[in-house]
């Protein structure tokens, strides 16, 4: 194919932050599909929204979430890190697909060095989703290149005057705040990085939000600016905490608390340090009495602020995150007890035109806990209203998709995830939960397809791995279900139901020495997994070995509900192995038992009849 098309761009996040590379090419591609087919553009607005933000006047927000009509004050969720990762998937299927019409083209990168991680993400995505014969990218090193005199401070301060002067987004996330912090005036530089930060956190950029706001906090003055220097320290400590440095967020909010005596501040250093103890990455620093200890100080500096609907929004906050602590305590009555009482300050201190994403998060947190107490009516009724108050934020749909899915009304359920698909970004999980209704209604085809995609959009994605090595094992597959299971335990090495999977790829090979391997791992992993006990009875079967079937056949049988779909199968391979050991009453036994839960299964019914 001509690959006559070349662009040369920087990644240098220097420029214009976490997306400068990423914004260079779609500023290149998106006029030309708008000019060819605007609905292309239209399908992706959020990530071309994102990475190229200085194309939103010419790009339509068709798809907007509740915050993003409410004061940046009440836009209180914070993408998780992941975020990142279903923006470049976007980005990829859109170059993709305009690229498949226009032909081919060659993106040559200068200073990937330089590169903030999303653009780096981004690249990587790229290079992987969109076929080499249409997109080449080439990373290039600069070579005779020549930078001009340093300029003076003054300088500095010009160069940024101009960039804002231009009215746009880009310059704002990186040059401007870097010019700013060379000029004249720190309080100006801070202010610059605070609205760098401020963005790429509702972005949830979070690697630019940390190395910004760190940036700017050695520019900001507590005294002067307070409310810079807040935003700052809010915003870095978050984006750390996000990223599992929290030993970073944690100097930074202890730092914070020698320099402030605002109640209103110490509160949320409080409730942000509980959620550090209550979730840091690593489950061996987990502290909840810490947590419960640092949120409850949050709760009793809120509970003194003097107007009702600030007092509303703070301490219902933080009684919200008490409410999270008291659940992973065990004690999910308690967590709901403080739920409503936040809920319940929010309907009568907070007008109804106000804070309508505090109250709806409540709500959501709410049908969290219904369903945790097997209140699942209370808890449908509560994703509906959410879903309602929010029809744009794909997560509450999965959440309520789950919820119809374990109440049987599997196309309910699916028609959640579907919408879940169209309404936000590209992400496995709406792929993935589909994909065990379609596997449960006999439709194996559609289940692969969907867990195929899910991998495709995150490689890592490792709930998605057994599932299909097991789809491929139902569908005779057993080279792609070995390296399905392989690829699966590089990412989970003890995932008991992989070493089940691969057991039974070993049996269909024939290699039992290492199927029985398999499945002695797997019941090391969790004895309480039944297929497992089930299938190392098949396989002491098959090797002659007839009381190691006996005793396997029957843990599985002990593990598994009488009504369960699998139970007669295991009655009648336990039979088979009891009457090859000259056990004939018991065979029967388990054969008459067997009968009754499947009546109309021939073969048992012809072993019955010997």
């Amino acid at each position: 194919m001509n690959r006559d098309r070349v662009v040369r761009i920087s990644a240098d996040r220097r420029l214009r932050g976490p997306y400068t590379a990423g914004g260079a090419l779609l500023h290149t591609l998106v006029p030309e599909a708008l000019d060819a087919r605007p609905g292309s553009v239209a399908e992706h607005d959020i990530e071309i929204r994102t990475v190229a933000p200085d194309l939103r006047d010419r790009v339509h927000a068709r798809r907007q979430p509740l915050s993003a009509h409410r004061p940046r004050a009440e836009r209180i969720l914070v993408p998780a890190p992941r975020r990142t990762l279903r923006i470049a998937n976007g980005v990829a299927e859109f170059v993709r697909d305009h690229l498949a019409r226009t032909g081919p083209l060659t993106v040559e990168l200068l200073d990937y060095a330089e590169a903030d991680p999303a653009d780096r993400e981004l690249v990587a995505v790229l290079r992987r989703r969109v076929p080499r014969e249409l997109l080449t990218i080439d990373t290039l090193r600069r070579t005779g290149a020549r930078r001009g005199p340093e300029p003076t401070p003054a300088g500095h301060d010009l160069r940024a005057d101009e960039l804002i002067a231009q009215g746009l987004i880009g310059p704002r996330l990186g040059a401007v705040p870097r010019h700013r912090e060379h000029g004249t005036d720190p309080r100006r530089a801070a202010e610059a990085y605070h609205f760098a930060t401020q963005w790429c956190l509702e972005q949830g950029c979070h690697h630019a939000v940390a190395e910004l706001g760190l940036r700017g906090l050695t520019l900001a003055d507590p005294d002067a600016a307070p409310e810079t220097w807040w935003g700052l320290v809010h915003d870095t400590a978050i984006a750390l905490g996000a990223l599992g440095r929290e030993d970073e967020a944690e100097r930074v909010l202890m730092e914070a608390r020698e320099r402030t005596t605002s109640p209103l501040w110490h509160s949320t250093i409080a409730y942000t340090l509980a959620m550090h103890a209550t979730r840091h990455h690593d489950p061996a620093r987990r502290d909840l009495d810490a947590a419960l200890g640092w949120v409850n100080t949050g709760i009793a500096l809120c509970g003194l602020l003097p107007d009702p609907a600030e007092r509303a929004v703070k301490l219902g906050f933080d009684l919200n995150g008490r409410a999270l602590i008291e659940t992973r305590r065990g004690h999910p009555d308690r967590a709901l007890r403080l739920v409503q009482q936040a809920i319940d300050m929010a309907d009568r201190d907070l007008p109804d035109d106000t804070q309508p994403v505090h109250k709806m998060v409540l709500r959501a947190n709410r049908a969290q806990l219904y369903e945790l107490l097997g209140r699942t009516t209370d808890a449908l009724h509560e994703w509906d209203a959410v879903i309602a108050a929010d029809p744009a934020y794909p997560d509450y749909y999965i959440d309520r998709g789950n919820l119809l899915y374990k109440l049987g009304r599997a196309a309910a359920a699916v028609a959640d995830y579907e919408t879940a698909m169209e309404t936000g970004l590209p992400f496995p999980e709406p792929y993935f939960n589909r994909s065990q209704a379609r596997f449960a209604s006999g439709d194996l085809a559609g289940a692969l397809a969907d867990l195929d995609y899910a991998l495709e959009l995150d490689p890592g994605f490792a709930e998605a791995h057994p599932n299909r090595a097991g789809i491929l094992v139902a569908l005779d597959r057993y080279e792609e279900a070995r390296a399905a299971c392989a690829a699966g335990l590089s990412l989970t090495p003890d995932d008991p139901y992989l070493r089940c999977v691969l057991g039974q790829v070993e049996v269909a090979a024939g290699h039992h020495d290492l199927a029985r391997d398999a499945f002695d791992r797997a019941i090391t992993q969790d004895a309480s997994m039944a297929i497992a006990w089930a299938c190392r009875g098949d396989l002491a079967f098959k090797m002659g070995d007839l009381p190691g079937a006996v005793h396997d056949l029957s843990r599985a049988l002990e593990l598994t509900d009488e009504a369960a779909a699998e139970t007669p199968a295991l009655l009648f391979n336990r039979a088979m192995a009891l009457r090859a050991a000259g056990r004939e009453h018991e065979a029967r036994a388990d054969l008459e038992r067997a009968g009754k839960l499947a009546p109309g299964d021939e073969e048992i019914q012809q072993e019955l009849g010997q």
